[in-house]
């Protein structure tokens, strides 16, 4: 109690009270205790705890699939750099932000990392010591009987004629057989049950962990790459026959699992009629591969969603298109350029395709051609040359041509599906442009004695989306066992239950049977009748010796 003494009086005769603690700094506002400052260590423990609960590993598990959304809207530069140019050119002010806050390279950001690598540590801080708590918890026996059976959530009593003893057997029997952890005690029995549920949960923080470093393992040591290959032409899964390649940050390019293929044939089925006419029914690819080098070759067909399988490396199949077979002829009449010329698509449905044709041998100066390949050619009013179904029923190569310098000796990188004309003169007969449509097996005269170029006809390529994941099996096995700790967790019930047997003044043996639900799960009152009725069946004259045998 706080005295005042007449010296601590005001004017006017009021009380002055101060706080009998004084404090070490400061001013302190009348009426509040001072709360001490937080410590280093202190303050580092608070955000320990903060870390590691379980609400924010909510919210952190919440940001990441946030952040995980640019990723699927914008293009990605590892993915898809041509995708990123094209965005960068229709979106020249917004593009710089992006890059920026690093929105063409999500998984690769420092902030993608950073709430990456929270999310882990939070879920481990987490985990590890909820596995002691666990550990401990199987360990322990049931907690001892509580003084006051009837103040439980579910209750029951009853009267008997046996013993308290041959009463707590016939309750551990019983509990036993339900699957219950019981510990016979004199005049009664305690028992638990339900540690499924808590190793579900445990199980499921584990397996998202596990999810956790499955991914991180695809994206550090898988790769994604892509190869345009040609009928008749092979692949070898090098770093340099890749047309694009994304090697995992901690993956070496020289060290990808070696396999080659040759691609055989391609095959595409499109319906001939009716609404859907044009659209693809099948796709498949004949190759033959190697798994290693000098090995035997396998012969085996690549299909939608049946991808092949060499070394653990998966081979997709993906867009395919025409490559049409040019022949072209200098002055002198020497061949200066035969090859199969992939056009690309610009018309999925029907595969009208796009492409040029580089001739940098001829002489007295290069040439270059474009323009487009019809599968089934006809003839617009509106729109001229066009091609009405994706199967090659009346193949067309419409061309232009141009001479001059291509720009290949420059030593700047070029698009072998782009034609650069700054320094190109294009042909021309007369004052009209030089234009010429030819059918396979067909012949055109170029402009100014320059040579012939001929259309041998055409084959079939298709892109292979090549991709390794090592983390894909630990994924899915972190899936499952998410799903089974999931399952463990919803669907197990945690009972503590307690039997007490007492004599009374009549000479009979009081019962009472008292039950705690672990979970929020109704039906607990329902559960205590059924025991409640199971025992008092198994303390039957009839049962009891088969009891006290078990």
């Amino acid at each position: 109690m706080t005295t005042i003494s007449p010296d601590q009086r005001t004017e006017d005769g009021a009380a002055e009270v101060t706080d009998p603690i004084e404090p070490a700094s400061g001013p302190v506002a009348p009426g509040r205790p001072r709360v001490p400052e937080l410590g280093g260590w202190e303050l580092a423990g608070w955000i320990w705890r903060q870390l590691t609960s379980m609400r924010v590993a909510l919210i952190l598990l919440f940001l990441l699939a946030l952040a995980a959304v640019p990723g699927s809207v914008i293009p990605q530069q590892r993915q898809n750099p041509a995708a990123v140019r094209e965005f960068a050119d229709a979106h020249p002010d917004l593009t710089p932000w992006l890059h920026r806050f690093g929105l063409f390279d999500v998984f690769g950001s420092v902030w993608f990392a950073a709430t990456y690598l929270l999310l882990f540590i939070s879920l481990v801080g987490c985990i590890v010591p909820r596995s002691w708590h666990y550990l401990a918890a199987v360990r322990a026996k049931p907690p001892a009987t509580p003084r006051n059976l009837s103040r439980l959530p579910g209750y029951a009593r009853w009267t008997s004629d046996r013993d308290p003893q041959n009463v707590a057997i016939a309750a551990a029997t019983e509990l036993r057989r339900q699957r219950f952890r019981v510990v016979v005690e004199p005049g009664g029995a305690r028992a638990e049950k339900g540690y499924l549920r808590e190793t579900g949960n445990l199980l499921f923080h584990l397996a998202v962990v596990g999810l956790l470093v499955a991914f991180a393992a695809g994206k550090l040591y898988g790769f994604r790459g892509s190869a345009l290959v040609v009928e008749g032409d092979g692949f070898t899964n090098t770093a340099t026959q890749y047309d694009t390649l994304t090697p995992g940050r901690l993956l070496d390019p020289e060290q990808i699992a070696p396999f080659s293929l040759t691609l055989s044939d391609f095959q595409a089925r499109y319906i001939e009629s009716g609404p859907q006419r044009g659209q693809p029914t099948d796709f498949a690819a004949l190759v033959d591969y190697r798994s290693v080098p000098g090995g035997a070759s396998t012969s085996t067909r690549i299909r939608v969603n049946h991808p092949l399988i060499a070394n653990g490396v998966k081979v997709f199949l993906g867009a395919h298109g025409y490559a049409p077979v040019v022949t072209v002829t200098g002055a002198d009449g020497q061949v200066v350029f035969r090859a199969a010329v992939p056009f690309i698509r610009q018309e999925p449905n029907s595969l009208a395709s796009g492409g040029v044709i580089k001739v940098p041998d001829a002489l007295p100066d290069q040439l270059g051609f474009d323009g487009f390949f019809l599968p089934t050619a006809a003839f617009d009013q509106r729109l001229g040359p066009v091609s009405t179904f994706p199967a090659a029923l009346n193949p067309r190569l419409v061309l232009t041509g141009w001479r001059g310098d291509l720009g290949l000796d420059a030593g700047i990188p070029q698009s072998v599906y782009r034609l650069d004309t700054r320094k190109l003169t294009q042909l021309r007969t007369g004052a009209e442009p030089w234009r010429v449509a030819l059918a396979p097996g067909e012949r055109a005269e170029l402009p100014d004695g320059l040579g012939t170029i001929s259309f041998d006809g055409y084959r079939e390529w298709v892109n292979l989306e090549v991709a390794r994941d090592p983390g894909r099996v630990p994924a899915l096995v972190a899936a499952v066992l998410a799903l089974l700790g999931l399952l463990l967790s919803l669907g197990i019930k945690r009972r503590r239950v307690w039997v007490r047997a007492t004599g009374d003044d009549a000479g009979r043996t009081v019962v009472e049977l008292g039950a705690l639900a672990r979970t929020d799960v109704p039906g607990l009152d329902a559960e205590v009748d059924r025991m409640a009725a199971r025992l008092r069946e198994r303390l039957a004259p009839a049962n009891l010796a088969e009891t006290e045998k078990d």
